[in-house]
């Protein structure tokens, strides 16, 4: 079982050195509670292609900086345990995380989640994983990939990993009967799969909109043999330890912009169109706590 490939996109040491702004009479930007020390760092999984992904998310930064009048900082991190990390070790007040990632996020980091992804109808958007063969493959069902190569995303992602390691393991599969190649994201996963270097692979039914839309993915050219349950989409979560003035004012600003502000990244995640962002609890995420619980998954996993 191969590692996966980190993806280096911003180094979570990076300098966050930033001028706090004062009006004439009032306080310091740094001194205010929802600016805590005039600024705010928001982390995100590389879910998706950095070059997609870091101008999508600049503008959701963008527009909560405006809502808050405090600078905002977009950080894709290197990897999903980069992510919990860095808001264990108080260096992230906002983290856009994945569901499983958010599971992590919340024991390890105190992340609480207080808004997704909404339809356009007001709803929470959902995504489901799949695995996906050649259209001429032999293989129609899971179990056929026994002594088959498997491409996923990364580890701990939730379905690029341990939603399709469930799909084995109910088809009566044990780690050992499927070669697992850990491609090092979706879009990666989907590369191998139509490069032709694995059998199967993993693709989720946001990257499957992505990878059609810009002509990289034809699924004429192939067939999904599993697809999951509706996942809810990634939360955003503010730290557990702040104060409780910003986590209300976050949530307030979150769950008030446009939704343009958010369209951009809910593409990526094959919310078209978009609505507002909606309320979530960690109740929301219950099914992924539960699956974490039944495949033995730790922090260990994501790293």
């Amino acid at each position: 079982m191969r590692r996966p490939r980190l993806l280096a996109v911003a180094a979570l040491a990076a300098s966050l050195a930033l001028t706090a702004c004062a009006g004439p009479s009032g306080p310091t930007v740094a001194e205010s509670p929802t600016c805590p020390g005039g600024q705010i760092r928001m982390g995100i999984e590389p879910f998706e292609d950095p070059a997609k992904l870091v101008p999508a998310a600049e503008i959701l930064g963008d527009a909560l900086e405006r809502r808050l009048s405090c600078p905002v900082r977009v950080q894709v991190t290197e990897d999903y345990a980069a992510e919990v990390l860095a808001m264990r070790n108080d260096r992230l007040e906002i983290g856009i995380f994945g569901p499983l990632g958010y599971v992590f996020a919340s024991e390890r980091a105190g992340a609480e989640p207080v808004a997704s992804f909404g339809t356009a109808t007001g709803e929470l958007s959902a995504y489901t994983a799949g695995i996906w063969v050649p259209r001429d493959s032999e293989v129609t069902t899971v179990t056929q990939l026994r002594g088959r190569t498997l491409a996923l995303g990364s580890v701990g992602s939730t379905s690029g990993d341990a939603l399709p390691r469930t799909a084995l393991l109910d088809a009566g599969l044990a780690p050992a009967d499927v070669r697992i190649d850990y491609a090092g994201g979706h879009p990666e996963a989907l590369l191998a799969l139509t490069n032709g270097t694995v059998d199967a692979a993993e693709i989720n039914s946001q990257q499957l909109a992505s990878a059609t839309a810009s002509g990289t993915f034809d699924p004429a050219g192939f067939r999904r043999v599993w697809t999951s349950a509706p996942i809810p989409n990634d939360p955003v979560t503010v730290r557990g330890n702040l104060d409780p003035a910003f986590k209300a004012a976050v949530t307030d600003a979150l769950l008030n912009l446009d939704p343009q502000a958010v369209g951009e990244i809910g593409a990526l995640l094959d919310v078209t169109p978009p609505g507002k962002l909606v309320p979530v609890t960690r109740d929301t995420y219950a099914p992924l706590f539960e699956l974490a619980r039944t495949l033995g998954l730790t922090e260990k996993d994501v790293q």
